[in-house]
């Protein structure tokens, strides 16, 4: 079998029908040609667009010029609500700051130290599902709830029982699902000084998770302030000084922080998850290499995680074929040549990664699922050129060494326990929201091994 993928629409298309598409699901509006194309341009009445898929335009996009081509703020307008001026959305010498007083945080030597927190998640996740085996359970509310909890017991030491964190993950779980990953605001440009007409309940559900976000985060401030404050990555980046203005974070910005962590490090991982548990319950043969290399650890510790390979590569196989950020915008401030054909001032620059990691002219036989690629010089080659799930450079993601530890430190602990079996008839349809989830959840059968 191949694992689900898209329909591609029809090649030729009037914009009003695009629009329709898009709206619907970003990944099943586009054509199937951009799974060969090195370039594709779209045009609009009111910008161009570019599409690359060649690792070399994406290199010099990424990582030679970052700085000539900054976040699109048309990918804001839709994210603003509730991300304020988080690191996620701004550039220049804002991100930079942002980036600074952040990425200490993030450091190897922090992983080791959150690796508890992210553990007891693991193990807490594993043990709710002892009542739910033998029947099919909707495994993006599982991996959605494991997500939250690694990101509260890492960010704030408590609990997704905790009262506000629970309250945050109720309120983001219906947030998702109504924002779509670009608005309307992302086709039509619109001048700063013209209001953004948000959908009343986006903007209803952001201002309660935001409000929910500075309870805790002034909570956290007068810990900091008695001296009490444990050792936890929220106080970590609270007390860190930008090295050149020696001035940290304020309330109101650690509240716009707090909101990118949750969307980043919760949304994110609980769609890697469950599209990784899917395919694991698709695949046995693979899910029981997971599990006998899980079982034959003493106890999975972070010590043991670097022998976690198989695991490793099954999550990796996963983000190829389901990246959370199915496309990164970026936008050109000065006309540029991409393979012989002008790029003008404005344009937007599309980074699909969705595209990029199933291209026909990179990866070998792309919309299968094979872990084993990545001991293959394609798949050696394609990790370094065609693989950008964290995206790359220097706006690659903060969290990315993190996920890689979360992610196959929550498989290997529930596959130890239990095995996922497929649903007949509930075969996944994967769509874009504010990432790549299924149009009707995942269903999986757990069964007690």
């Amino acid at each position: 079998m191949t694992p689900p993928k898209p329909p591609a629409r029809p090649d030729k298309v009037s914009l009003w029908q695009y629009l329709r598409l898009f709206r619907r699901d970003i990944l099943s509006a586009q054509p199937q040609r951009l799974y060969r194309a090195w370039m594709a341009e779209f045009r609009t009445p009111f910008f161009r667009s570019y599409l690359i898929n060649q690792p070399e335009l994406i290199d010099r996009v990424l990582k030679h010029r970052p700085q000539d081509f900054p976040k699109s703020g048309r990918i804001s307008e839709g994210l603003r609500p509730l991300l304020g001026q988080s690191v996620f959305l701004t550039n220049g010498a804002t991100w930079e700051r942002q980036r600074r007083i952040i990425d200490p945080a993030f450091e190897g030597g922090r992983l080791k130290q959150t690796f508890p927190a992210m553990l007891a998640s693991a193990e807490a996740c594993a043990d709710r599902l002892r009542d739910r085996t033998g029947v099919p359970v909707e495994i993006e509310e599982v991996t959605s709830h494991a997500a939250a909890d690694v990101i509260f017991r890492t960010l704030f030491s408590v609990p997704i029982e905790h009262e506000i964190a629970a309250q945050v993950f109720e309120k983001f779980r219906a947030y998702q699902r109504q924002q779509p990953l670009l608005n309307l605001a992302a086709f039509v440009p619109l001048p700063g000084w013209v209001p953004r007409f948000h959908a009343r309940k986006t903007r209803r559900a952001a201002a309660e998770i935001r409000a929910l976000i500075a309870r805790l985060t002034r909570e956290r401030a007068a810990q900091i302030a008695a001296g009490t404050a444990p050792n936890d990555l929220a106080t970590k980046i609270m007390t860190t000084p930008d090295p050149l203005t020696e001035q940290c974070f304020d309330t109101d910005e650690m509240i716009d922080q707090v909101a990118i962590f949750f969307l980043a490090g919760h949304e994110t991982s609980a769609s890697a998850l469950a599209w990784t548990l899917y395919l694991m319950a698709a695949y046995p043969d693979w899910q029981d290499r997971v599990a006998e290399e899980a079982r034959a650890q003493d106890e999975i510790s972070f010590a043991s995680m670097s022998r976690l390979r198989i695991s490793r590569d099954v999550f990796r196989e996963a983000l190829r074929l389901y990246p959370p950020v199915p496309m990164m915008v970026r936008e050109a401030t000065c006309p540029e040549r991409f393979r012989d054909r002008d790029v003008p001032k404005g344009a937007q620059i599309v980074l699909s990664p969705w595209h990029l990691h199933r291209h026909e002219r990179l990866w070998e036989d792309p919309d299968s699922f094979d872990p084993s690629r990545w001991a293959t010089e394609n798949g050696k080659a394609c990790q370094r050129a065609a693989f950008i799930p964290f995206s790359a450079g220097p706006r690659v993601c903060t969290g990315a060494g993190f996920a890689m530890v979360e992610g196959p430190l929550i498989l290997s602990t529930l596959l130890r326990r239990y095995r996922f079996e497929p649903v007949e008839g509930r075969s996944p349809v994967p769509v874009a929201h504010l990432t790549v989830r299924s149009r009707d959840g995942i269903w999986l059968r757990v069964v007690e091994r």
